[in-house]
């Protein structure tokens, strides 16, 4: 059994935020794979299935981005899971927009949900990094992060998004590189 979680703040007035982009994700993902409808559990909002005939558990945190290491740190003590069954979703400003990228472990970047989860858990966890780019000067970068998507920018992230579900097999099977390559492939590059 897996643990993927998707990082963002819950609320309307959220939902399109760049800072979203990782329960968008795990929408997609529960969509395209027929997860049951989501359960309040664990601080947040649970939702079994499985991905290519692996159990995975998708949890999107209801704490707010600051405090996702609660909900997660919950979820795997109930289940009895170690970090190596852990993986998270979320925007990355160091990555091209529409780019993904996983990786084993790592540092925070200044992002305020991986440094909860890794306060919590550890730094040791995989992470699916979705590229929202950088906005250039670093006194720009919360209003590029907590702002809405750009109309121009609504079907290429519709694409992105169902790259990730549609290859996500090859993650509940932990061939990363597969997956990059084969999300890549679908996007045109």
């Amino acid at each position: 059994m897996q643990l993927w979680v998707g990082l963002g703040n819950p609320g309307a007035q959220y939902a399109m935020h760049r800072h979203n982009v990782g329960f968008m994700a795990v929408d997609s993902i529960a969509e395209v794979h027929g997860f049951a409808a989501p359960a309040k559990k664990f601080q947040g909002w649970l939702q079994e299935g499985r991905v290519d005939g692996v159990k995975v558990l998708l949890l999107k945190p209801a704490t707010f981005m600051n405090d996702s290491g609660r909900s997660v740190g919950e979820a795997l003590r109930f289940y009895k899971l170690g970090v190596e069954a852990l993986t998270v979703f979320h925007d990355e400003l160091d990555l091209a927009p529409m780019k993904v990228k996983v990786k084993q472990g790592g540092g925070t970047a200044g992002h305020n949900g991986l440094r909860s989860i890794d306060q919590h858990l550890g730094p040791d966890f995989r992470r699916v990094r979705i590229g929202i780019g950088h906005p250039g000067h670093k006194d720009r970068v919360t209003g590029h992060v907590l702002g809405n998507y750009a109309k121009s920018e609504i079907d290429p992230l519709s694409d992105l998004l169902g790259a990730v579900a549609g290859e996500a097999g090859w993650l509940a099977k932990r061939d990363d590189v597969r997956f990059m390559n084969d999300v890549a492939l679908r996007l045109g590059g």
